[in-house]
């Protein structure tokens, strides 16, 4: 347990950070989901309509550190990758 007043402010402000990541990385995963549930059921403008929302979102995550940028990226490209699969 924290003693001092700088460490009990400290985990204060870890406590608050971690609830505000925590929500973001769920609400990433939400627009990933909504893509990949557009991509199961075929239906490539649902599928594309919900990649252009994801997409700043993810980015967003990586960009506040949430996510690496690489891996906000990768999971864009594979995304957009089997959303352009689906009219092929």
């Amino acid at each position: 347990m924290a003693n001092t007043v700088s460490a009990k402010k400290m985990t204060r402000k870890i406590a608050k950070r971690t609830a505000i990541n925590r929500s973001r990385r769920s609400r990433v995963r939400t627009f990933i989901r909504k893509v990949e549930e557009a991509i199961a059921s075929g239906d490539r403008n649902a599928a594309t309509e919900a990649l252009r929302a994801a997409e700043p979102e993810l980015m967003r995550a990586a960009q506040k550190g949430i996510f690496h940028k690489n891996m906000a990226s990768r999971k864009v490209s594979r995304l957009a990758h089997r959303v352009q699969a689906i009219g092929a």
